[in-house]
């Protein structure tokens, strides 16, 4: 008997049709800087104008929303998780409900300054504050083992990572337990770790208009690095 399909729902669909619009995502062949050669490409830096970052906003939001978490600042990794952590901060206060008007968003410079306030951190405090950390992907987790030591010594919690997209594939092929990067963070530091849409999601999703060698491909990818 087949798995049942993966269910796709609305906001995931929005940003899904977005990101082949603005080819933040696109089906070919891509060299990865991991060597990898990927039949599917995803950057989102290209959700670049306003429409598309109020709809990514939205989408994080929902993902955000959906989980439940109990959280008291989003924390932006710099660079790319700066504006992330602003725009969701944002739309969570305007569609999240009361709950979600006292979020507040912080980030790290990357060099401490020794003038004005000081400190690596700009934005909220995160002392005793229970934080979400956003980005746009997780190749390694690396990035997260960084902010996690930035908000550590800032003497906050992580509570939670969130991403756009969680690639489902693992970080090390020789790895005998074949953890993905999500995965991996999630079981080093025993939180769980979110995406708006996996891989799964993307397959889905493009179901019927991927041509016959598109999708043979992405299967055969997944055969090798999938988890």
């Amino acid at each position: 008997m087949s798995a049942p399909a993966t269910t796709v729902e609305d906001y995931q669909k929005t940003f899904l049709e977005l990101g082949l619009e603005c080819n933040a995502l696109r089906f070919g062949s891509f060299k990865r800087k991991s060597g990898r050669q990927s039949p599917y490409f995803f950057d989102l830096a290209l959700f670049n104008s306003g429409k598309l970052l109020a709809n990514l906003a939205t989408a994080y939001a929902i993902a955000i929303i959906q989980s439940e978490l109990k959280f008291d600042v989003i924390f932006g990794p710099a660079y790319k998780g700066i504006p992330l952590a602003a725009i969701v901060c944002v739309k969570l206060a305007e569609i999240g409900g009361t709950k979600f008007q006292d979020i507040q968003y912080a980030f790290n410079r990357q060099e401490v300054k020794e003038h004005g306030e000081g400190g690596i951190i700009v934005g909220a405090s995160l002392e005793d504050k229970r934080v979400l950390i956003i980005d746009d992907g997780m190749t390694a987790g690396t990035a997260v083992d960084k902010a996690l030591e930035i908000i550590s010594i800032a003497q906050g919690r992580v509570v939670s990572c969130i991403i756009a997209l969680d690639r489902q594939e693992v970080v090390n092929e020789s790895d005998p337990e074949r953890l993905s990067a999500t995965q991996s963070v999630s079981k080093r530091y025993n939180i769980p770790v979110l995406s708006i849409v996996s891989l799964t999601h993307v397959v889905q999703f493009m179901r019927g208009k991927l041509s016959p060698q598109q999708k043979s491909a992405i299967d055969d990818y997944r055969k090798v690095y999938g988890v």
